[in-house]
């Protein structure tokens, strides 16, 4: 049975970062629109109501970038420790 390994190396946390980034951007953009739109509907209608909860849910989970891109950088060089330790 052959084993599914991805090898991740220091050359790969530029285009990690790079999309994360670009995440974050969008995800900026994004909630900025829906705020736009939210401003154009009635005030405490389902629409406007459905809108705001999903600016609330886009806004908590932008607010989680910092902690998502420290867990998968220290991921990445706890991996590329303990493989470099292992080859000795």
């Amino acid at each position: 049975m052959k084993k599914n390994i991805v090898e991740l190396d220091i050359k790969d946390l530029m285009p990690i970062a790079l999309i994360i980034g670009v995440s974050g951007i969008v995800m900026a953009y994004t909630l900025q629109v829906q705020g736009d739109v939210q401003d154009d509907m009635t005030a405490d209608s389902a629409e406007y109501n459905a809108t705001a909860a999903s600016i609330e849910g886009g806004a908590n989970l932008a607010a989680k970038i910092p902690l998502i891109a420290t867990v998968i950088g220290a991921a990445l060089i706890i991996g590329i420790l303990i493989r470099n330790l292992a080859m000795r």
